[in-house]
């Protein structure tokens, strides 16, 4: 994963007003069919995995799911808000972030 340039990403996202941080936001997010993917910090709990998956799934948005390694922490430094979940809701930086990323990261069904 190219994580220095999906930090820059999704700090940009924050800035353009497309990126929802935190669990309601998040869960408004993909519930409204806004969010086109759903980051996890390597840090977030098995139970927000399993509900942010749950949610995806009943709400049957197409928004893709990633476990990125970067942390609570790193996450915050990028976008000025520290979360565990975040909804980036444009599918061009959902799409930049996509190949920004590894094809061996690990996703979440």
């Amino acid at each position: 994963m190219n994580e220095s340039k999906f930090l820059s990403l999704l700090g940009m996202c924050r800035k353009a007003g497309k990126l929802s941080c935190g669990h309601d936001s998040s869960v408004d997010s993909i519930r409204n069919h806004k969010a086109h993917l759903c980051v996890l910090s390597s840090d977030s709990s098995e139970r927000l995995r399993k509900e942010i998956g749950r949610e995806c799934g009943l709400s049957k948005n197409s928004a893709r799911i990633l476990t990125v390694k970067a942390d609570m922490d790193e996450i915050g430094k990028a976008t000025g808000l520290r979360s565990a979940v975040l909804t980036v809701n444009d599918r061009g930086f959902a799409e930049a972030m996509l190949k920004a990323i590894d094809t061996q990261e690990e996703d979440i069904e």
